[in-house]
């Protein structure tokens, strides 16, 4: 059975999106190894080279978690998948409370964030903040905080024997996530089916002259690759340099390493992160 290390406790939307992924993919069951942040996501799936680590990488609300980008970069470690998850965040609490007899609500603050609309129609309650919205849910379970409501998934609500007052109370239904599959190079050849690779994550600079990054795009639409993503972060100690972030996505394997190819030359410390099957909604 895969192991796979998730950040936050049991119930997590990490959780939920890495068991979607392996169900869906192979109908296999996994077993969760919780960590407190995504740094030591990294260091569990270095130090043992047979888990896989699942780590969040851009919210269609919130946008790009830009540190991640980086942990990944840095780390070695190949993608080797996705996986899009619909977030539906739901208020939960210790059983017979009911939503005139809270207090408090706790959450990760972008949860707090998603749910605005919602909060604002309980003026009687305190948002508080905390590390994740699961956590918030196990807390409440362990401690019986009476009063206190968490905004989780429905899954930590059930896992930590919680009762769901609302669902569905984020204010954007379209609230989306998608997570990257991480494992050491070794492992990486044994989970990716490269029959089935149709989509990439890169990274790379490009050097001070004019229309570079245009040479790059229009070589890429040549050979049929399109660009499904760009993020650019500044290269810390380098002025006004930037490291790019692309995803790719491709029909035809050949003319992607084609296109690679033609654009090398054109670019520095060119690094590919992983090439795998994109994941559709």
């Amino acid at each position: 059975m895969k192991t796979v290390a998730i950040q936050g406790v049991k119930g997590a939307y990490h959780e939920t999106a890495a068991r979607k992924y392996f169900n869906e993919k192979n109908g296999e069951n996994i077993d969760i190894l919780p960590c407190e942040h995504f740094s030591d996501v990294v260091s569990a799936v270095k130090k043992d080279p047979n888990l896989i680590g699942i780590m969040a990488i851009e919210n269609t609300i919130a946008g790009s978690l830009l540190q991640n980008h980086e942990l990944i970069r840095e780390s070695d470690l190949v993608v080797v998948g996705e996986q899009k998850l619909h977030i539906t965040h739901s208020l939960a609490a210790l059983p017979g409370e009911t939503i005139e007899s809270l207090t408090e609500i706790n959450s990760h603050p972008i949860a707090l964030m998603q749910c605005g609309e919602f909060l604002k129609t309980l003026s009687h309650v305190k948002a508080v903040e905390s590390e994740d919205t699961a956590l918030s849910a196990q807390r409440i379970a362990e401690e019986n905080l009476k009063g206190h409501a968490a905004i989780c998934s429905r899954y930590a609500a059930e896992l930590y024997g919680l009762n769901i007052l609302q669902q569905g109370i984020e204010t954007n239904k379209r609230n989306f996530t998608r997570f990257l599959l991480l494992a050491n190079r070794w492992l990486a050849e044994e989970l990716v089916d490269a029959s089935a690779v149709d989509k990439s994550s890169i990274v790379f600079t490009l050097p001070h002259t004019e229309g570079s990054l245009s040479k790059v795009l229009t070589i890429f639409s040549f050979y049929d690759v399109n660009l499904t993503k760009i993020q650019s972060l500044p290269i810390i100690g380098r002025e006004w340099e930037y490291l790019f972030y692309v995803d790719l996505k491709f029909c035809n394997l050949l003319k992607y390493k084609q296109g690679l190819d033609a654009v090398r030359p054109l670019m520095k410390d060119l690094k590919i992160l992983g090439e795998y099957k994109e994941n559709n909604l």
